[in-house]
């Protein structure tokens, strides 16, 4: 089975795939908690960051991109502030084509997520009550057929959030151009009623949207057996998969359903794992892959997703390593410069966002801990450089370091929150961070943007530079302070 997917994730590569549905702008605002309000009893965020990226249908769209399938984005956005930056974003997203249609009767939905020490501490949603499309719903059509017939499609995926651009006579459409060309209509459904997507190759709800769509219990295997039973008997021609969270996804086929259980795996964040599973059965089907095949790579895709934080991709390299053995117990590599930037390069061609910190990392304690935890919660890989012996004797005299940079370099490889380490013989990392250019900079609170090495160079390349506050009580030259007494 690990060697069929494997060849799955070649032969999706460079498919086109149309994506229709409902746009959102996701928008996470970190920072630190040191105080409660005087005004009320409730925390006071001091704002360090801000990050953007596309939610619904556009997170589903960076996630097939990210596996190597072409995509072309349909959807609607409001003629408002909001619905101009979705648009920015979603049009600096490789490998999407994203054609927006604009109505002036439709609110841009932003979700907004306030973060801090990597817990979310409250989400503001601006949307409309009852959302309207209008007259945009006919631009929609239009532009699904066109890009079906200028494009040779393998599938047309349908993201419904039930915000409004998934109308009946959309997804008629839909039904209707596939059918004309021969390809498969996979949903992503969010109506209690799944008979409203009767025609579609495959629906995948999840528990909770399974329990509703029949009434019945979805707590374990057998009532989610009895509940996709059910759904067949309604809708027999098309396919049903169900996303379980943890309990991985079940689906039926001949009359019998099916259960695949992903690997366990330290959950950090659930949100847009639903989106990364849609994208691979996605991957699948483009590949002409076996139902049971499809549900394979949507389980272990969704397994990546859960490990990150935020709305996160997974490309077709980490789905890759996840499922050939001979990568299940690499750690995070030690490479050279040429090799750093070669892996750089490559992990930002797959849609992934770069983070780096710094430092000597002597003696490990708590507080490096939390630099590193929270610097791997705002990146998809994180880079760890090290400063070398002799560097480190430079800046902290003749009697450090007390670890050899091979011990530091070693003991950093094995922690999870690091994706590769490199070491420098530089006093600072100022051509190193030259030399891959990091989407995102993170340093200890002990400095300010102004002090810190490699900001100007992050920023005006449109990256992101992050200060995480220190653990009070907790360096390296206290450890070896009490170590003497």
């Amino acid at each position: 089975m690990k060697q069929r997917l494997a060849s799955l994730i070649e032969r999706g590569r460079g498919k086109t795939v149309l994506c229709v549905g409902d746009l959102m702008l996701d928008r996470f605002v970190y920072g630190s908690v040191n105080r409660i309000s005087p005004e009320s009893p409730v925390p006071v965020l001091q704002k360090s960051s801000v990050s953007e990226m596309p939610g619904g249908a556009g997170n589903v769209a960076r996630n097939m991109a990210s596996m190597g399938l072409n995509v072309i984005l349909i959807g609607c956005v409001g003629e408002d502030e909001d619905g101009e930056r979705l648009a920015s974003v979603m049009d600096s997203e490789p490998g999407i084509d994203s054609r927006l249609a604009r109505s002036s009767s439709f609110q841009t939905i932003v979700k907004t997520r306030f973060v801090a020490s990597n817990q979310q501490l409250l989400r503001v949603d601006t949307e409309a009550r009852v959302p309207d499309i209008g007259l945009t719903a006919d631009v929609i059509i239009s532009a699904i057929g066109d890009a079906v017939r200028a494009k040779t499609c393998s599938a047309i995926v349908v993201s419904d959030y039930a915000k409004g651009s998934v109308t009946p006579d959309i997804f008629r459409a839909c039904l209707d151009i596939a059918s004309g060309v021969g390809i498969p209509v996979l949903v992503d459904p969010k109506s209690n009623d799944l008979a409203v997507y009767r025609g579609a190759t495959l629906i995948k709800p999840n528990a909770n949207e399974l329990a509703a769509a029949t009434g019945l219990s979805c707590a374990d295997d057998k009532d989610v057996e009895a509940a996709l039973v059910v759904l067949k008997s309604n809708l027999p021609e098309t396919n049903f998969v169900v996303t379980r969270a943890e309990k991985g996804m079940s689906w039926i086929t001949d009359g019998k359903v099916h259960h695949r259980h992903g690997e366990a795996r330290e959950v950090y964040d659930v949100s847009g794992a639903g989106d990364t599973s849609m994208a691979a059965m996605a991957l699948g089907y483009a590949a002409d892959a076996a139902l049971e095949e499809a549900v394979a790579l949507a389980v272990t895709a969704s397994g990546i997703a859960v490990g990150k934080t935020g709305t996160a991709t997974v490309s077709a390299s980490e789905i890759r390593m996840a499922i050939e053995p001979r990568h299940h117990l690499l750690r995070a590599p030690v490479l050279e410069r040429g090799l750093l930037q070669t892996k750089t390069e490559q992990w930002k061609s797959d849609g992934l966002r770069v983070g780096f910190t710094n430092g000597c990392f002597d003696i490990l304690h708590p507080g490096h801990m939390k630099l590193l935890e929270s610097a791997r919660s705002m990146c998809d890989r994180l880079v760890v450089a090290i400063n070398s012996d002799t560097s480190v004797k430079r800046l902290k005299g003749d009697n450090r370091p007390i670890n050899s940079e091979h011990d530091r370099a070693t003991i950093m490889s094995g922690i999870n929150a690091v994706d590769a380490v490199t070491i420098f013989e530089e006093d600072t990392p100022e051509a190193l961070i030259e030399l891959i250019v990091p989407d995102l900079l993170v340093k200890g609170g002990d400095y300010s943007i102004e002090t810190i090495v490699g900001a100007d160079t992050v920023l005006k390349n449109g990256g992101e530079v992050h200060i995480v506050e220190l653990e009070a009580g907790h360096s390296t030259t206290n450890i070896i302070e009490r170590s003497k007494t």
